[in-house]
């Protein structure tokens, strides 16, 4: 049986990794997938980069998923605590080969300069390049992280693409426009977006007040949630949602007069990028659900929102005017995100 592994940092996982895998997958019985991981030199290859650092479980999450379906495919991790400037390979050598544990044939990578270091690190084994000159994929870690993900998105897995989503929220109290800014901006950068999930059950239910209870809250809480997921997974960059966990409990208190914990834990949990807050300025229009239209009970509603995210510590950014307005400065603070 002839046994090889392929080795890297994974900073972040990318197309040209996933070639080499598979490939060095085609040529040996047994691959073992090894996650080399320091968290201060992996912390020193991001500094100054445009790329935050990324745990080592999550990069070893990565390389499983993208493993899963080849049973003759290993991921391990090998953690020092080493920095740039002092990496030991002969130790790193011994670390991998005790962790294998078998004879290694084949030593996979895509670096020539790493020949004479494996010849004397691995002298059974065959150091095999894999696309060295990156002609079949040419991108590089290195250059993700100097220049971006999203500029170079289409070498990102879509296993990948989740973590580095953007997520956006776009909160306010009734008729205020969340819902139409929130599918427009969807559309504009051509991603997917979670609709208000409350607006669901209480379609569901044929009304909202008087009629909701308790529980009603958790489930458009959970089920907002799990939409959530759903939408970042198809997303493009970027992942637009009609209200949270926040604005289910204005209205369990609007409705029910009823402040429930568990909805600002589900609060607490969360953890968007930008905070859109549209002010109640625009026309109320009655769509068969709304009650509150009486301009001195949306001032206070608007108050009462505006306090429970204060509580929260949300950092919103509030939009006002008119549609236009609301959405030329939606944009705005939006590419100052993606920048």
């Amino acid at each position: 049986m002839k046994v090889g592994f392929i080795g890297g940092k994974f900073l972040p996982l990318h197309l040209g990794h996933v070639y080499a895998i598979v490939h060095a997958s085609s040529i040996v019985e047994e691959l073992y997938v090894v996650l080399s991981h320091s968290k201060i030199r992996d912390r020193e290859l991001c500094q100054n980069t445009k790329m935050n650092y990324i745990p080592a479980q999550i990069r070893l999450r990565w390389l499983s998923q993208l493993t899963k379906d080849l049973p003759h495919v290993k991921v391990i991790a090998i953690e020092d605590d080493q920095d740039n400037d002092n990496y030991d390979w002969a130790e790193g050598a011994q670390l991998i080969k005790k962790e294998i544990g078998k004879t290694i044939d084949y030593v996979f990578s895509s670096e020539l300069e790493y020949n004479e270091i494996f010849k004397e690190l691995y002298p059974k084994a065959k150091h095999k390049l894999i696309d060295p000159m990156r002609t079949h994929v040419n991108i590089s870690a290195t250059t993700i992280r100097s220049e971006g993900v999203f500029k170079h998105w289409e070498f990102i897995p879509e296993i990948v693409r989740p973590y580095f989503i953007k997520k956006i929220v776009v909160v306010g109290t009734e008729s205020c426009g969340k819902s139409t800014l929130t599918k427009n901006l969807a559309k504009i950068y051509n991603t997917t977006y979670v609709e208000e999930y409350g607006r669901t059950v209480c379609e569901e239910l044929g009304g909202c007040d008087g009629i909701m209870v308790k529980e009603d809250y958790q489930r458009i809480a959970y089920g907002h949630k799990m939409e959530e997921i759903k939408a970042i997974e198809k997303a493009n960059k970027l992942v637009f949602m009609d209200t949270e966990a926040i604005v289910t409990q204005f209205y369990s208190n609007l409705y029910n007069d009823e402040h429930q914990p568990v909805l600002d834990e589900i609060a607490k949990l969360q953890d968007y990028d930008l905070w859109l807050f549209l002010e109640p300025d625009v026309k109320w229009v009655d769509d068969g659900l709304r009650v509150h239209g009486k301009e001195m009970v949306r001032d206070q509603n608007n108050q009462h929102l505006k306090i429970l995210l204060n509580e929260h510590n949300i950092n919103y950014k509030i939009l006002n005017g008119d549609y236009e307005y609301r959405l030329k400065g939606a944009i705005e603070l939006i590419e100052k995100l993606l920048q």
